[in-house]
């Protein structure tokens, strides 16, 4: 088996911890039981240090052997489909898996990044809250009705759809029970919390190395 490699930053500030989307390729790996190493790419700089790997100066990229992939959603689907943890083998059940990853990324996070960064630049006219509301009203009442969004247990579509809703400010926005215990449900999984612990140490050693101590 080809060794993978998931790229990301040597550092970001505090805020982001957490939320970097390598997270997301680290989530499907430990859920896979997929073995992987994390490389870095310096953060200062980023906006030209890594062109020719990820062509918007962004992180994750991934390495599977020869091959490399930017963008977190496209490594989601190539990780996922290594194992039948994250993604059905037959046809209908990967077919709903792959509609709801694209759900997450074109028709829930298209809209709640965008009305993220207006809110945090202090627009107090928001012209995008009534947008997410809709849609986030729409996930709930999917979700109302279902424990999990494809072929009836945890995909690879719940790994992005929670990791989309998660967001801190989303997820305070509105009374939504049914989303907030599918965020609940998808991040109390072992894989997701040891994901999440690794990034954030990851970036925690990284403030070591930066101040000496």
């Amino acid at each position: 088996m080809s060794e993978l490699t998931i790229w990301t930053y040597d550092w970001v500030p505090e805020g982001p911890r957490g939320f970097v989307r390598d997270l997301r390729l680290r989530w499907v790996c430990e859920e896979a039981g997929l073995p992987y190493v994390v490389r870095t790419v310096p953060f200062d700089g980023r906006e030209t240090n890594h062109l020719a790997h990820q062509p918007f100066g962004q992180v994750p990229f991934l390495s599977d052997g020869e091959l490399e992939m930017f963008e977190s959603g496209a490594g989601l689907l190539h990780l996922a489909r290594k194992s039948d943890r994250l993604m059905p083998r037959d046809p209908a059940g990967e077919a709903a898996t792959v509609q709801w990853m694209f759900a997450a990324l074109n028709s829930i996070e298209m809209v709640t990044v965008p009305w993220w960064f207006l809110k945090i630049s202090g627009d107090a006219d928001n012209a995008l809250t009534g947008w997410m509301g809709m849609r986030l009203d729409q996930i709930e009442k999917i979700l109302g009705g279902r424990e999990w969004l494809a072929a009836g247990r945890f995909t690879a579509a719940d790994l992005l759809m929670a990791d989309v809703l998660r967001v801190s400010d989303v997820r305070a926005f509105g009374d939504r029970p049914a989303t907030e215990a599918y965020i609940t449900r998808a991040t109390d999984r072992p894989a997701f919390r040891k994901a999440h612990a690794e990034q954030v140490a990851h970036f925690a050693a990284a403030d070591q190395k930066k101040t000496g101590n």
